[in-house]
């Protein structure tokens, strides 16, 4: 099956409110935006709805010491070194046969796990702005992806959708201007939503994470990955892994009082105070140690919480869905 060129699907998003202009928007379930995305990938019984290709990797966290006072400072995830990691590298799609030569979506699904048994997620993209500010948006961009009766897309939908609903444009910007990722090692993935740490005696942290790749971020033109096999990611981190270490920085970025925390459309910008919050590094990838895995973004450890993001909310349920029907098969 021929994978769409629009990253967006390789956002997992399930259960969300239709967004149709001039029309009464009627709340559905959560059943009803699995078949969607099935409709735009196709059925793949027992894999994710979205990100269906991926490969996993496990790794060690080594947090940063941060002194008293610091943003961040006495939190359980920076307190304990050499924390295990499992992560799952994605393609965007439901196609679990996607042709990884293509440019767009690349996913990350990264646990971290704490002495106390505690768990703390995260979930991210390699696009640093989400197709649209709210779920209503993005379900209605999605369906202007969705076939006619003869079989073909329209992308005249998408871009009259796109002209009513101004949000959705800087995720279309980036999706034009996308090339390739040369390795999952050299790709930067961001969170998109924004969290919130309450630490003692400090004041409350408003931030947005992201994990950027040591060995830099690397891209392939279009006659360079039409060089690749179809399934080259493997390989490349594979032989990265042999040459030597393989590591992310996991960063925050420290949000202003006007800084958006509930529209994952709007970015912040640029020069806000950066904070590094430590080093994953890899071991080994490969492995089926992702299949069981179910990684929530909402599954925080001790100080951490979500924002009133909608989009954010929405990720617990639609998650929990698409997760069971993946177990059981279907």
């Amino acid at each position: 099956m021929k994978q769409s060129k629009y990253g967006i699907l390789g956002v997992c998003l399930l259960g969300l409110i239709p967004a149709t202009s001039g029309l009464a928007q009627e709340r559905i379930q959560a059943q009803d935006m699995v078949a969607l995305f099935e409709k735009l990938s196709g059925p793949q019984p027992g894999h994710r709805k979205a990100h269906a290709r991926g490969l996993c990797a496990t790794g060690t966290f080594a947090p940063v010491k941060l002194a008293t006072g610091e943003p961040f400072a006495g939190a359980a995830l920076l307190s304990s070194g050499g924390l295990p990691v499992l992560m799952r590298f994605s393609i965007g799609g439901g196609n679990p046969d996607a042709d990884e030569r293509m440019p767009g979506t690349r996913g990350l699904g990264l646990q971290i796990a704490l002495p106390n048994g505690g768990l703390h997620n995260f979930t991210g993209n390699n696009f640093p702005v989400f197709a649209g500010k709210d779920v209503e948006t993005f379900h209605g961009f999605l369906s202007t992806l969705l076939p006619d009766e003869q079989g073909k897309r329209d992308p005249q939908r998408t871009l009259d959708f796109a002209d009513a609903n101004p949000s959705v444009k800087d995720h279309m910007v980036w999706q034009k201007s996308a090339q390739t990722a040369a390795s999952f090692a050299n790709t930067e993935f961001y969170g998109l939503h924004t969290f919130y740490f309450d630490g003692a005696d400090q004041p409350r942290v408003k931030f947005r994470w992201h994990l950027s790749p040591d060995l830099g971020v690397k891209t392939l033109t279009a006659d360079q990955a039409q060089a690749k096999p179809a399934a080259f990611l493997a390989q490349s981190l594979a032989g990265q892994l042999e040459q030597g270490p393989v590591s992310f920085s996991l960063m925050a970025s420290l949000g202003a009082p006007e800084d958006s925390d509930t529209d994952p459309s709007s970015q912040w910008p640029a020069h806000r105070p950066q904070v590094k919050l430590g080093t994953l590094t890899l071991q080994q990838s490969g492995g089926d140690q992702c299949t069981g895995k179910n990684f929530d973004p909402n599954v925080l450890s001790a100080g951490f919480s979500g924002s009133d993001d909608p989009v954010l909310k929405m990720r617990s349920p639609a998650y929990a869905i698409s997760f069971g029907k993946r177990l059981s098969g279907q």
